[in-house]
């Protein structure tokens, strides 16, 4: 944690303690918007909570956008039965396998209620109960004796996320819940800072947008990026790290974790912008990986390069290993080359360069 300054790591705890579930993100969006708003010129957020900040530059004509997301997975309360105990549904991309036997924080207006997902005991088990949950099968005993005890603390809609925080388990590699994206929050954030700090050496506008709704769709950069419409659009996300066992390489590509940020090539990254961050990367000596998107991203960059007459975008992202889990891992030594590539491509920008792939 040594290449964080103690602003910064304090910034990135809280961030990564404030529970930001698809489509109710607002105490972590409130977090971002604090921070990264003390060295703005200007910050703002839309009617659903996405968050932008702005640095402007006197005579600057084109505006550069870091974009990651904010939400993260979840699960919602969908029924409550007779006894009290709680049926859900997902948030995003969660996975019923791994939700069984966990403690998890329901989110409700009266404040956080603890329970626990139910798990029969093996002993208990027919080979009914032993295939692999659906969410059908998935419950939640918050310790109540009827339906109406429990919508008394909690109601049908309350969001819920998994008890887990976060750890290090060396001074270099962090795990924890919901790495996925709230990293890539503190990472625009710490760049945009870095930015702010090198206002005589920019030659063009910056903006670091926050958004929600990624996880259900990419909604929130899709609005969001609408209304800002960039030049061009950095944005970071995470990817897979396949560098455990049992990951088929030949399908998914080689990622590794610690071993440098990854660029995506694909329709949806601009090559002359994923040309620039070659370059930039080669000239800083920041060591980067790559990867390939035949057709979708499955990131925010899918909602941002469409928009109007189109943004010149590029993802830029952050090995991850256990993605969706409780236990998502990432290497620090990888956030700081992210964030230094950020910073060091902005700082490259000028004003009469173009990104277009033909200039007739």
């Amino acid at each position: 944690m040594s290449i964080f300054d103690k602003k910064a790591t304090d910034f990135l705890e809280e961030l990564l303690i404030t529970p930001s579930p698809t489509g109710f993100e607002a105490d972590g969006q409130k977090k971002w918007a604090s921070y990264t708003g003390s060295f703005a010129d200007d910050i703002e957020a839309d009617t659903y909570g996405s968050a932008f900040a702005k640095l402007s530059i006197s005579g600057a004509q084109k505006t550069i956008m870091l974009e990651a997301h904010c939400d993260e997975i979840g699960m919602i309360i969908q029924h409550i039965d007779d006894s009290g105990f709680i049926s859900v549904n997902r948030l995003g991309g969660s996975d019923p396998a791994i939700a069984r036997a966990r403690k998890v924080h329901i989110h409700s207006r009266k404040g956080i209620v603890a329970g626990i997902i139910g798990n029969t005991a093996v002993h208990l088990q027919d080979k009914e109960n032993q295939k692999q949950p659906g969410w059908k099968d998935i419950f939640i005993d918050i310790g109540v004796e009827n339906r109406e005890e429990a919508l008394s603390i909690v109601q049908i809609g309350d969001p819920i996320t998994y008890a887990d925080d976060f750890e290090f388990l060396s001074d270099n590699l962090l795990s924890g819940r919901a790495l996925d994206n709230r990293i890539g929050g503190f990472i625009i954030a710490e760049a945009f800072r870095r930015l702010s700090s090198r206002r005589k050496d920019l030659k063009v506008n910056v903006i670091a947008l926050n958004a929600v709704q990624e996880e259900i769709g990419g909604f929130g950069a899709r609005m969001m990026s609408y209304r800002l419409m960039p030049d061009v659009a950095l944005v970071t996300d995470v990817t897979h790290a396949t560098d455990t066992p049992g990951i088929n390489q030949k399908e998914h590509g080689q990622v590794k974790l610690g071993q440098g940020p990854s660029i995506t090539h694909g329709a949806a990254s601009h090559p002359t912008v994923v040309k620039r961050i070659e370059e930039v990367a080669d000239h800083h000596k920041i060591p980067i990986q790559h990867e390939a998107a035949g057709i979708r991203t499955g990131t925010d960059t899918d909602s941002i390069y469409y928009q109007r007459t189109g943004i010149p975008s590029a993802l830029i992202s952050l090995p991850l290993r256990y993605m969706h889990s409780p236990v998502e891992m990432a290497s620090m030594e990888d956030v700081g080359n992210l964030v230094n590539l950020m910073e060091e491509i902005i700082i490259s920008m000028n004003q009469d360069e173009s990104f277009r792939v033909l200039d007739l």
